[in-house]
């Protein structure tokens, strides 16, 4: 069975703007629990990396 051309290119479009819109990843963010302190330590080592990559 062949699909449709139109029906890969929208749904590649659509796998790119989700991609970006970082969607998936907050999806897996909130797939289970984290405890504050995960957070807060998470964000700092996010914070760090950004500011030793300079």
């Amino acid at each position: 069975m062949r699909r449709n051309p139109d029906f890969e290119r929208i749904f590649r479009q659509f796998k790119r703007d989700v991609e970006r819109e970082g969607i998936i990843r907050e999806v897996k963010e909130k797939e289970f629990y984290e405890k504050p302190s995960q957070i807060r330590r998470r964000r700092k080592v996010r914070k760090q990396r950004r500011y030793t990559a300079r």
